[in-house]
């Protein structure tokens, strides 16, 4: 697993990123906090037909530490706390590293911004990936000369 032993703190990990993103033309660059842990950086940036988005970057600590957690049987409390920190860490590093990459497959012209960012887009409420997840995925097109799968409603 990547970045399971990172040592880097969040704050410097966060400070990595937001860079990246400026460096790559992203601007109005905020942090999301839900109860005072940092769970999202978003970020706006202007796509060729000058129309500017909106991104939502989220890093799930909880994810993290659900997997760390399943390695200990017998946790004591100090231990879960280390592990929390640990899993915050994780994440944002795993999160630092995605983003290097997606900005390398653009500035290698192997992809644009829209294509490696879009689940990430943002309409304020949810990322376009949730309102794939909520519409079942009928907003993705099927193979050329299929029809779209029916879905019961129950």
């Amino acid at each position: 697993m990547k970045n399971y032993t990172s040592s880097v703190p969040v704050e410097r990990t966060v400070a990595r990123i937001e860079a990246i993103l400026a460096k790559a033309g992203a601007s109005a660059i905020t942090k999301d906090y839900q109860q005072g842990r940092l769970v999202a950086l978003c970020f706006t940036s202007r796509l060729p037909n000058d129309r500017i988005i909106a991104v939502r970057l989220p890093a799930d600590q909880d994810a993290v530490f659900s997997v760390f957690r399943e390695q200990v049987r017998r946790p004591r409390r100090d231990t879960l706390d280390r592990l929390r920190l640990q899993a915050a860490r994780t994440a944002w590093k795993l999160m630092q590293d995605w983003v290097e990459v997606q900005i390398s497959l653009i500035q290698m012209r192997q992809a644009d911004f829209a294509q490696v960012f879009l689940p990430y887009v943002w309409d304020g409420s949810r990322t376009f990936y949730a309102a794939l997840v909520e519409q079942n995925y009928r907003l993705l097109p099927g193979p050329k000369g299929s029809r779209p799968m029916q879905v019961s409603e129950t």
